[in-house]
């Protein structure tokens, strides 16, 4: 069930120049939502900006005895409404609509879940992370980004007891090149039991070579996809993907929707 609340602000955490972690009090969202989905955010009244803009959960805030009160949004700021959240104050209130999309397949025992993430690509995964080890299963984060100084929130895993393999294009921290260097080294090296699932967020050419990594080795994927939405409901159709139908056709589905999260060997790149 999807909710249109007021979400007042707890704490915003500048990680840098350009990104926060934004800490909403919103229990009516937080208590349905689930890894995966996300809320449209009205980042100031009237008529600008004129569009919610989409934020994947990054967090499922909880009080201290487990009952969810809010969640935290991971941002990057790119134009006005980012930068209004970057700005944000605490007890200012932000109009959010959701919980929205699909949210990802949890594996199961002994399964293992290895979360795959590009710069801001990071978004849905420290929910997802918790959702994971809560379940008994071992999960890796493969997180790559420009430099060592916008690898965000590595405590944050850590803390939850997620193993950690890092890439940088400069080669400051972790393995040198793009987050897929690392995970197709891994790939190669895994034995084929137990079963690894790939989970993605991030630049959509990264998403594809993951895609195809995990078709070439055999594992399933769950890719959530990166889209511009002006509703988040389904009924602009300004983001959709183009999947494959099962009698070998395609057609498309909305990511506001049939989304954000799909199945790799389903999507169509163009």
């Amino acid at each position: 069930m999807t909710v249109d609340v007021e979400a007042i602000v707890r704490s915003n955490t500048r990680l840098s120049l350009h990104f926060n972690v934004l800490a909403l009090a919103a229990p009516d969202i937080a208590s349905r939502a689930e890894p995966g989905q996300f809320v449209m955010v009205r980042t100031a009244p009237g008529g600008s900006p004129l569009l919610r803009r989409p934020y994947s959960l990054f967090e499922i805030l909880r009080d201290p005895e487990g009952r969810p009160t809010g969640f935290s949004l991971l941002s990057k700021r790119v134009g006005a409404g980012s930068q209004i959240l970057y700005d944000a104050a605490q007890g200012q209130r932000f109009a959010c609509l959701g919980p929205l999309g699909r949210p990802f397949e949890l594996v199961t025992p002994p399964d293992r879940a290895w979360l795959v993430a590009g710069g801001v690509g990071l978004a849905p995964f420290a929910a997802l992370a918790e959702a994971l080890l809560a379940r008994g299963i071992r999960t890796t984060l493969f997180y790559g980004a420009r430099t060592g100084e916008e690898l965000f929130c590595l405590d944050r895993f850590e803390r939850l007891g997620v193993e950690l393999v890092l890439a940088t294009e400069d080669a400051s921290r972790g393995a040198a090149g793009q987050v897929t260097v690392p995970l197709e080294e891994a790939l190669r090296a895994a034995v084929p039991e137990p079963r690894i699932t790939l989970y993605a967020c991030g630049p959509e050419a990264m998403l594809k070579a993951v895609a195809l990594l995990a078709s070439d080795y055999g594992r399933p994927s769950h890719l959530s996809m990166e889209r511009l939405m002006g509703c988040g409901v389904g009924g602009c159709y300004s983001c959709v993907v183009r999947v494959r139908d099962a009698d070998g056709g395609s057609h498309y589905d909305r990511t506001c929707l049939e989304g954000p999260v799909f199945r790799g060997d389903a999507i169509v790149w163009e």
